[in-house]
Order: C-alpha cells, then structure tokens, then sequence
C-alpha cells in the first residue's frame, strides 16, 4: 500500500511531464509574422547578394544607373584579383586572426573561471576593469601604440598585429565566457575535484566540453573582429604584414571604375569567415542563446 502510495505521485508527475512535453513544442508563428521575418531576412541578406553579383560583372556594366543586375557574366574581376597576388594578405589575416584567438581563449577561459565558478575577491571590480579598457576609442591609441611600435622595431610585422588584437578582443571574450562559464553545473566541477582532478584537467576535460557552444561563439566572434580590424592594419603595417582590410583599400582610387573589382574583393575577403560561421552555426545559436533562461 505504501509503495503504491509513493509510486502515485511519481506516475502523475511524469504524465504531467508527458503532458507539456506534448504541449511545449516550437511556437508556430502566424503567416503574416512568417512573411515579416522572411522580409527581414531578405532586406538584410540583400546588399551581400548584390555584391556577390556585382563581382560578376565588368566595370562598366557595375557603374551604369540604373544598376543592370542582368548583365553578361564574367571572372574577369577574380582573375584579376589573383593577378595581384591577394594570397600573402589572406595569409597575414589568417595568422593573425587565429593566433590572436587562440591566444584569447587561452588567457579568457582561466579568468572567466577565476571569475564565475571559483571567485575571486571583489570579482565585480575585475570585471569593471576589464569593461573600463573598452572606453578608449582605438583611434585616441594610435599614435601612443605607434610610437611604442616603432621604438620597439615591431612596424611591419604580423606579430605586432597578433599581440593587439589580443588585447582588444580579451575583455570582449572575459565578459562572454564568465557568463557562459556560470551555467557549468557545480556538481560536476565538485565531482571532478572529488576524483583529484587539478585545475587543467578540470578546465580540458570538464569545463571545455561542457561549455563547447560557448567557447565557439566567442572564438567565432573574436575571429571576426580581428579579420575586419582596419585601422591598426593599416598605419602599423606597410609591404610584409598588411591584412586583408588594407588589400580592399587598395582598389579605391580617384580616376577609373573600380566597383566590380571591389566587389569581387570583399566577396572572397568574406569567404573564410562565412565558412567558419556555416561551420559552427549549431554551436554558436546554442552559445549565444546560453544563460538567456534561467
């Protein structure tokens, strides 16, 4: 009678589970909302689009008004590109875009650690600090960051690229990964600790696989913001170490037409970061979407 008593319960609790399992699906959005969202979609995806297109096209179908988005369709523009040895820029963005992560991670997941799961003393103001670096604007840096450049013979290398976006992404990744790191449920942290696993291994076998989306979606978005980063490129670096950015500016002149080739430079300067992106899209909508629901 007791046990029947105590497995009542526990039946209707799980019909009751059953039950909103049955009920909780994705919400389905009314047509005109659908329409909306497709707009939006469309409105947003459209300037991409027209660039790819344009890529496509000569110089002279490119610069007409009315635009002719059915003009004959050409790789001039691509070979063109090519010709110019777009390569050594790629590279130099690919160096310093994921060493530059790498390292971010490396110095951000300990911290946000530090911060969330084991915190320190007075761990507001740290968190203050590292926001506070984000108040200067970049362009009142440049001539003090130029100087120390200069003095320290690091103008003209990649590397000097590396260590500044470095800098500039770390508060950036701090702030996402301590949010993401305080939804790591503290059983399994205990558990670990339980088994005399250290601080590495719980950060390589408990914490990073648990926090995987999260570490994917600020990996993905420091990646973007060093392979766009423009200004420091550009007055830092000159034949050597120039990045992608620098290699678009270079189409831009003041006599001729130049819209095609621009085009079909930016198009493939996306490339890699629409790849990483298609990549990792599962785990960043999950990282991003982390923490939003308590």
């Amino acid at each position: 009678m007791t046990h029947a008593a105590v497995a009542a319960p526990g039946a209707r609790l799980k019909k009751l589970i059953r039950r909103n399992d049955d009920h909780a699906g994705t919400p389905r959005l009314s047509p005109l909302w659908t329409f909306v969202a497709w707009l939006a979609t469309l409105a947003f995806f459209a300037p991409v689009a027209w660039m790819v297109l344009t890529s496509f096209h000569q110089e002279a179908d490119a610069a007409t008004n009315p635009p002719t988005p059915f003009a004959p369709v050409t790789f001039d523009q691509y070979k063109l590109l090519f010709s110019r040895d777009i390569t050594p820029f790629l590279l130099n963005s690919a160096m310093a875009s994921v060493i530059s992560t790498v390292l971010v991670l490396a110095l951000a997941v300990p911290t946000a650690y530090a911060l969330s799961i084991k915190p320190v003393q007075k761990w507001t103001d740290v968190m203050f600090f590292f926001l506070s670096t984000k108040f200067l604007p970049a362009i009142a840096a440049l001539l003090p960051v130029y100087l120390i450049v200069k003095d320290a013979g690091m103008l003209d290398n990649v590397w000097t690229l590396i260590i500044l976006y470095t800098a500039m992404n770390l508060p950036i990744a701090v702030w996402m990964m301590r949010s993401f790191l305080a939804e790591v449920p503290k059983e399994i942290l205990e558990a670990a600790e339980v088994d005399g696993a250290g601080l590495l291994t719980v950060l390589w076998r408990v914490v990073a696989p648990v926090a995987m989306p999260g570490l994917a979606a600020t990996s993905l978005i420091c990646f973007i913001f060093s392979w766009n980063e423009f200004m420091f490129a550009v007055n830092l670096t000159a034949t050597n170490a120039s990045t992608a950015p620098v290699f678009l500016v270079g189409f831009i002149t003041s006599e001729g037409l130049f819209l095609a080739r621009l085009c079909a430079a930016a198009t493939l300067v996306s490339l890699p970061v629409l790849i990483a992106g298609f990549a990792a899209q599962d785990k960043l909508v999950r990282g991003l979407s982390l923490g939003a629901v308590k």
